[in-house]
């Protein structure tokens, strides 16, 4: 287990507003403003916070692209006695961003790692929700690969907990389809968007219910999706999709017809074969 080294400075990680810059804390302004350097994940994004604040520490990009090059870099400077500050493009960095990267090579370094809590996207859409905030899990953004979402979707189907997302309005309605195919269109859930700022919505019903609406009004701004989890129905013993039912919901979300049945056997633990004989007797049906 690595010891924090006394001589070494301080990474904070920075909670930024997600919207209205009036959630921003006096405590991140003030080291924000003391730091010897703002580790950004976009300067231009944070150069306005900055100067609302009237600080004017020195900034330098450190983002998912050139966190390998950069990450050591900064731990070097720690190392030496700086203290650096990290802050994403908006809410906690660590979330969804390169920042845990960073948190994670000073800690092995054994430097002092502290947060600056701050505004979140996740949580702040969830408490609003009014679906169960007791447990949850934050799946993010999808991944892009049709066959990695149905992967990620597949494992979270039976979770009992609250579900989070992350969402692109550009790619929101494609989401929704592939999460209510997946999860079940009655799922209860919320579309949440442009928190805290002036066209912010929360618009609750059932996926099928939400992806109905956004196919008629175009999806504008950055969304959180709260999903209901899985109820006990969903778990009871033979209520697993048949296999030529997952293979379809497989296809309609562009996996290849080969890739799809391959998916199918291993979720469902039978043989390719079988599969291949499902689909077989849809044919000729």
């Amino acid at each position: 287990m690595a010891e924090e080294k006394q001589a070494a400075g301080t990474l904070y990680l920075c909670g930024t507003p997600i919207g209205n810059l009036e959630d921003m804390t006096y405590r991140a302004v003030r080291l924000l403003g003391e730091a010897d350097i703002i580790a950004a994940e976009d300067t231009r994004h944070t150069r306005p916070l900055l100067t609302h604040f009237n600080i004017h520490t020195k900034c330098v990009s450190y983002h998912e692209h050139n966190k390998l090059e950069v990450g050591p870099q900064l731990v070097q400077r720690l190392l030496a006695g700086e203290n650096v500050v990290c802050v994403s493009d908006a809410g906690l960095p660590g979330i969804a961003d390169p920042g845990s990267h960073l948190a994670g090579l000073a800690i092995e370094a054994g430097i002092r790692v502290t947060p600056l809590p701050g505004a979140n996207a996740a949580l702040s859409a969830l408490i609003c929700s009014g679906l169960d905030t007791t447990c949850f899990t934050f799946v993010g953004f999808l991944p892009k690969t049709a066959k990695k979402r149905a992967e990620v979707l597949a494992e979270v189907r039976s979770h009992r907990e609250t579900l989070i997302f992350y969402e692109a309005p550009h790619r929101l309605k494609a989401s929704l389809g592939e999460i209510a195919s997946a999860l079940g269109g009655e799922r209860r859930a919320a579309a949440c968007r442009e928190l805290t700022k002036k066209f912010e919505e929360f618009r609750r019903g059932s996926l099928q219910e939400l992806l109905e609406h956004y196919e008629v009004s175009e999806p504008r701004g950055e969304f959180v999706l709260i999903v209901e989890g899985a109820g006990e129905a969903e778990e009871a013993p033979g209520e697993a999709p048949k296999p030529r039912e997952m293979c379809e919901a497989l296809l309609e979300q562009g996996l290849p017809k080969k890739e799809a049945m391959r998916e199918t056997a291993r979720r469902l633990g039978i043989s390719r074969r079988d599969v291949y004989q499902a689909m077989l007797e849809e044919n000729k049906e």
